[in-house]
């Protein structure tokens, strides 16, 4: 997973902040350096298929609401993704958890 690759595309797709981007596309890297995917879902995560996952989250959802969706769905699924979620951006003025 090439993280710079991700954060040039999650703000071409959904804009956020540097801060959002930048904790989105980290907590990405952790999960594809994991192994999990590939495990559980048979392909390593790619630039084009997490965008493509984030799309498909509720209109109007920011960033990390997007990323934590998709999470949500894969822990249904697989368990054990919930580690993977984002719930404090770092800089981030409103910091706070998220969920």
């Amino acid at each position: 997973m090439d993280r710079t690759r991700l954060e040039k595309a999650l703000a071409e797709a959904f804009g956020g902040t540097e801060a959002d981007r930048r904790a989105v596309a980290r907590a990405a890297c952790d999960l594809d350096d994991s192994g999990r995917p590939s495990r559980d879902r048979g392909h390593a995560l790619t630039v084009p298929g997490v965008i493509d996952h984030l799309e498909d989250a509720p209109d109007g959802s920011s960033l990390v609401e997007r990323w934590n969706w998709w999470l949500g769905a894969l822990d249904a699924a697989y368990g054990g993704y919930d580690y993977f979620t984002v719930r404090f951006v770092e800089g981030d003025e409103e910091a706070g958890l998220r969920r």
